[in-house]
């Protein structure tokens, strides 16, 4: 979990102050059935706010974890993303994991073992769920940069 942790919040100080920084014309420029580069921010951001529910869910409702999924599409235009200013996406993108790291360093051996059952009925711990979170945050990355 430390080197996951470590890559995080690299990730998160590299680019808090990096996405701002990006043209609106570049962050908002759209391919047919893409997202933009300001809507994979809004994406990281809703998958933020539902791995922070599922990250500290967990630890008080019953065993095994069900995990729910989310309409990712919807989200990304309900909230729109598009639109949003860069500084205030940014910043909430940034605190939300924030606080994702922080319930990652205080979670016990004993939680990381816990349960999930995805909704195609396989079956993974927290911990995977957490080290997948971080490449998934990363690969996001990768796209916008």
């Amino acid at each position: 979990m430390e080197d996951a942790i470590l890559k995080f919040e690299k990730l998160l100080n590299e680019n808090v102050n990096y996405f701002p920084t990006i043209s609106n014309e570049i962050l908002e420029a759209k391919i047919p059935g893409k997202w933009s580069k300001k809507e994979i921010l809004g994406h990281l951001t809703d998958s933020a706010i539902h791995n922070l529910v599922r990250f500290t869910e967990i630890n008080y409702v019953e065993k095994p974890y069900q995990h729910r999924p989310y309409n990712q599409i919807d989200l990304v235009n309900l909230n729109q993303y598009q639109t949003m200013d860069i500084d205030e996406l940014t910043q909430l993108w940034f605190v939300v994991n924030k606080q994702i790291i922080r319930i990652m360093k205080s979670v016990d051996n004993e939680a990381l073992e816990y349960k999930i059952v995805l909704s195609d009925g396989s079956i993974i711990d927290l911990k995977f769920l957490m080290t997948d979170y971080v490449t998934h945050l990363e690969h996001h990355i990768n796209q916008i940069r």
